[in-house]
């Protein structure tokens, strides 16, 4: 089974002898090494590249073990530049590299070498290796399979996909699998002894049972507002700890870099700002979400929120949470303040689109709540409500869209139909 990358291969082909570390990032297990040691490979050849030209290492695999070592591998690459024309570097799992940051240096001082490198850890690409790298990293992020990609080898049709694909998650392995039995193993073995166990050997971390009912909480709390201080809270009222805000923000900022999880901020749509905590945090897959609460919590609504915020960031849009101050009447009669949230804003350069996610819409009041933060945006941009429907796509007399969940996600142009 080969599954298309396209989007991530044209990123790469678009990259080449750019000068630059084509540093491929994502979650484990997300189709990294697939893209870069098969689909990349495989168009390098194509291109005429002769094979002795690519020199590929995959620094996971204990037989490269040697290879971790910066004087052993530049050794070893330097054995292999013994022609003329370009050579191609790929390496896999990058951050398993003793010294990465000063080998890639060395290795960009190299005329004839493209080089790309995966890696699962966002720390390699913090601020201080950019600096180190002196502007020459350039990441392409990884993400588990869109669902257009998912369908695309998927054995049945759009709506039953759509269901597997929210509860099983997009980790491409899952499409080989045959029972829900396999991808339920799959899964919760994956997040415990490949998520788990690299998250605590990289960062020390001694105090497991904490990590682990941190996860917990906010996987229970997909789609919903939180932060350190509400997860502090929670901490001390049910499960009697005495965890403090400042480790708990630094276990979740774990997560972040081991790709888990990511945040989406809160935008005051109307005075131009970020507010601020409380904040939402979403899953890179909702499989390892559900795989971690023991697939007891498939809320819908809050899981096909996560979806459409995932779809969004694929696309390559910063997504945030909007907010809409407003003053709304209340059972007295007074003017009161108020805020109404929008659930996605996503920004792109000189794109900006403002989302509700609405699982179903089965009567008048509940289409008017959900479009009332829209109809209080006063600026031009599009305004959309995505639905977990088959209806057509309609926009009503303020500019509004409505469109359906499968329209959305399987058109990568859909935002602007």
């Amino acid at each position: 089974m080969e599954i298309r990358r396209d989007k991530y291969l044209d990123n790469l082909k678009n990259r080449l002898h750019n000068g630059m570390i084509k540093v491929v990032t994502g979650v484990r297990r997300s189709g990294k090494s697939y893209l870069v040691f098969k689909l990349y490979r495989n168009y390098l050849l194509e291109s005429g590249v002769p094979e002795d030209h690519i020199i590929g290492i995959a620094l996971d695999e204990r037989k490269n073990r040697e290879y971790r070592k910066a004087d052993a591998i530049l050794a070893y690459i330097e054995g292999r530049l013994t022609g003329s024309g370009e050579y191609y570097l790929l390496l896999d799992e990058v951050q398993l590299l003793e010294d990465f940051e000063e080998v890639l240096n060395s290795l960009l001082h190299t005329p004839n070498l493209d080089i790309c490198v995966t890696g699962s850890n966002s720390k390699f690409l913090s601020r201080d290796v950019i600096t180190e790298f002196r502007g020459r990293g350039d990441e392409i992020r990884v993400y588990p399979l869109s669902f257009k990609e998912y369908m695309s080898a998927y054995p049945s049709d759009r709506y039953q996909g759509f269901a597997d694909y929210m509860t099983y998650g997009a980790l491409p392995q899952i499409l080989s699998m045959k029972t829900e039995q396999q991808k339920i193993q799959y899964l919760t073995t994956l997040f415990e002894e490949t998520y788990i166990k690299d998250i605590c050997e990289r960062n020390r971390i001694e105090k497991l049972q904490e990590l682990n009912d941190i996860i917990n909480v906010l996987a229970s709390a997909v789609g919903s507002l939180t932060n350190p201080s509400k997860i502090e809270a929670t901490f001390r009222s049910s499960l009697r700890s005495d965890i403090s805000v400042n480790t708990i923000s630094q276990y979740i900022k774990y997560l972040e870099d081991a790709f888990l999880i990511s945040e989406a901020n809160r935008y005051d749509v109307k005075g131009r700002k970020y507010i601020g905590t409380p904040l939402k945090y979403y899953f890179e897959d909702t499989g390892l979400r559900n795989a971690r609460l023991g697939f007891r919590q498939t809320e819908e609504t809050h899981l096909m929120e996560n979806v459409i915020y995932n779809e969004l960031r694929m696309r390559g849009y910063k997504v945030d949470v909007g907010v809409v101050p407003v003053r709304l009447t209340n059972g007295s009669g007074k003017r009161e303040r108020a805020q109404l949230e929008i659930d996605f804003v996503a920004n792109m350069g000189s794109k900006k689109y403002y989302l509700q996610s609405a699982f179903s819409l089965p009567d008048e009041n509940k289409t008017k709540q959900e479009k009332a933060s829209l109809l209080n945006v006063d600026d031009s941009f599009k305004k959309l409500v995505i639905v977990n429907d088959t209806l057509n796509v309609r926009r009503d007399e303020h500019g509004i869209t409505t469109m359906n969940l499968y329209d959305f996600l399987l058109n990568e142009n859909s935002l602007d139909i």
